[in-house]
């Protein structure tokens, strides 16, 4: 082919045809250098913030420091006021007044800090052949599998009847034991592997080893080890068995975020899913100085089981806040929504080649191509999605691209094989245009996710220019 043919060839390509970039392709070296310090932030936070209830602790002090009071019903607010809503400890709302009034609609990010993870029981506390155990009932979308002889941590808390509440950690610190979950040694096994995946371990089954030692005393008393750890738990926390009844106490992967690959540009850790876009939502809204639109962050709870009860996006927790800044510009809850933008700030799937059979490649969110815009989730024939429409994602086309932020399509896997969901169409049943963005996760809900550095400060890019935006 003549060079002259060839080049008008390229050149027509080049104007017609879509061609994603890898994001280290696109960055400067500054670029790269902001993103490092982005996700050093970002790996102390997944650290301290193992539950919804340290996310939101966690959040609360950064945002103080930045100047953030909380909002009391009925106080009046002004442009560049710097609010936020605790909810039950286990939500949290943030806003920026911005200049521009309420009626003109809000710039939201909304984003989940729950995590799949194992719940003890009510009455978890029992011994079975001397050892000591907690029951636990697991928490969101676990495969049971990936939960066995694995190190875990205690974290939660404890209401007393008194109306305090006990903070409980153990397993955070350096000198802190550790819990597991035994599993069944190869050698008698053949029967377990014979059962299809998901059933090869039985929820019930998922009991936490806590001890061997039994309390001083005859070998004709009973439960003596079981007793051993309540005067351990008791000695540490001052509480006693029925106390567990009212108490969130779960079990967390005791494993920290760590710089994953010989190029550190992964980081692996647990709970990305979602605090990896809880976290670029909430950074970029500590950056989002005198917004026009008024900028929100919303830090959800209970995504992982349908987004229900008082601390889920379901909840009228967000229309109830909401609703009071309207009031005090004299602008209904309604007209405000229907002029309001939400980015769902929730991870997406990433292509692994390891698993190729499930994604449609063409389709599918990739490591370090930015952020991943996801037009519908759900399943099958888009069962359970919000579907964004044409219009709002060529605003997002716009207002990225105008700002050098990398960003790709996704899609949750292939067609009919499998799918899932996210806040956004809870946001959208509420009148407000939504699309889903997020970084793109490999190994998903296991105790162990992977994302890509640069994924990751994209979406933060991502939510800052939305926060800013002035159209």
């Amino acid at each position: 082919m003549d060079n002259k043919v060839e080049s008008a060839f390229e050149k027509v390509k080049n104007e017609l045809f879509y061609q994603q970039k890898n994001s280290f392709d696109l960055v400067s070296p500054e670029d790269l250098n902001q993103c490092n310090l982005y996700c050093s932030g970002y790996k102390r936070f997944l650290d301290e913030s193992k539950t919804e209830r340290e996310a939101v602790a966690v959040s609360i002090r950064l945002a103080e420091e930045k100047g953030f009071r909380p909002y009391v019903r009925g106080m009046a607010v002004k442009a560049g006021d710097k609010l936020y809503f605790n909810n039950r400890d286990k939500a949290l709302i943030l806003a920026v007044v911005g200049t521009r009034p309420l009626s003109d609609g809000v710039h939201i990010g909304a984003a989940h800090i729950d995590a799949p993870r194992l719940d003890l029981k009510q009455h978890p506390l029992y011994e079975e052949a001397e050892m000591a155990y907690f029951k636990t009932h697991y928490y969101g979308g676990v495969r049971k599998y990936q939960w066995v002889a694995v190190p875990l941590e205690l974290r939660g808390a404890v209401a007393l009847k008194d109306g305090s509440v006990v903070n409980v950690s153990v397993g955070a610190g350096p000198d802190d034991p550790l819990f597991v979950i035994t599993d069944l040694l190869p050698h008698l096994a053949s029967e377990q592997s014979k059962k299809p995946l998901g059933e090869a371990i039985p929820g019930e089954s998922l009991n936490i080893l806590l001890g061997s030692r039994p309390f001083p005393g005859t070998e004709k008393d009973t439960e003596r080890v079981k007793l051993m750890a309540m005067s351990l738990i008791h000695e540490k926390y001052g509480i006693t068995e029925a106390d567990f009844l009212s108490a969130d106490l779960c079990m967390v992967p005791a494993m920290n975020a760590r710089d994953l690959g010989f190029d550190r540009s992964l980081i692996g850790a647990y709970g990305h899913d979602d605090r990896v876009c809880a976290y670029a939502a909430f950074a970029a809204l500590l950056g989002a100085e005198a917004p026009e639109f008024t900028a929100v962050c919303v830090l959800a709870d209970k995504e992982e089981t349908g987004s229900d009860g008082v601390s889920g996006m379901q909840s009228a927790a967000f229309d109830t806040f909401i609703g009071d800044l309207c009031r005090t510009q004299g602008v209904t809850l309604d007209a405000c929504f229907e002029k309001s933008r939400c980015l769902s700030a929730d991870v997406t799937v990433a292509f692994d080649p390891s698993f190729p059979e499930v994604y449609e490649k063409r389709n599918a969110a990739r490591i370090n191509y930015g952020v991943g815009l996801c037009k519908y989730t759900g399943s099958r024939g888009k069962s359970g999605s919000s579907d964004a429409s044409a219009e709002l994602i060529a605003y997002f086309r716009g207002l990225f691209d105008k700002n050098n932020v990398s960003w790709q399509m996704a899609e949750m896997g292939a067609v009919d094989a499998g799918g899932g969901g996210t806040v956004a169409k809870y946001m959208a049943n509420r009148n407000i245009d939504t699309l889903d963005a997020g970084v793109a996760v490999l190994s998903m809900h296991s105790p162990y996710e992977v994302v890509s550095k640069l994924d990751c400060y994209m979406t933060y890019k991502s939510l800052l220019v939305f926060y800013k935006a002035g159209e």
